[in-house]
């Protein structure tokens, strides 16, 4: 077991670790922009949260393959957490929003509520504007929609964080 803590923890310490991460995180963005592109599902307010902490992610092991030392690891370790937690969190009141027992009442707004010093809907509209509706679930596999297999997804990557920072501090070696 401790081998395996060991193994875990000096992995954390090498780019494959954070590459493996980051190209993960960059396919699901690709397959979301495949969607809404090539197949016209168009992403609804709490899909275009959902992939803004898909981009967290994103950044987050970029910044450690990029500058891989114990500042940014610690800095790539918090932005995974938060953004995968943050991505289920947003996913479940997605599920929520689409199992209402009034659909009528179950609404989300409009337009991102991102901060005014960073709106990613302005700047990158192709990307970050939500045109879809919250309530449309057309897309199935395994007979599950998007935002309930986006929990499936946030979950194992807050599991993988857990796993990774866990034998960090199990082998007292935080960053």
């Amino acid at each position: 077991m401790m081998s395996l803590v060991y193994g875990m923890s000096r992995w954390a310490e090498h780019k494959s670790a954070w590459l493996l991460l980051f190209l993960s995180s960059l396919a699901l963005e690709i397959a979301a922009l495949y969607f809404q592109y090539g197949l016209g599902l168009e992403p609804c307010i709490m899909c275009i949260y959902q992939r803004t902490a898909m981009y967290g992610i994103v950044f987050s092991s970029l910044l450690v393959l990029i500058f891989n030392n114990g500042i940014t690891r610690m800095i790539g370790f918090a932005g995974w957490a938060v953004s995968a937690g943050w991505g289920w969190m947003i996913a479940r009141e997605h599920v929520e929003i689409l199992n209402a027992s009034n659909p009528f009442f179950a609404s989300c707004e409009i337009i991102p509520n991102f901060p005014s010093f960073m709106p990613l809907h302005e700047w990158l509209p192709a990307v970050f504007a939500a045109k879809g509706d919250c309530t449309e679930d057309s897309w199935q596999f395994l007979d599950m929609g998007m935002a309930e297999w986006m929990i499936i997804i946030f979950g194992i990557y807050f599991v993988l964080f857990l796993f990774a920072f866990g034998s960090r501090l199990l082998d007292k070696k935080l960053f």
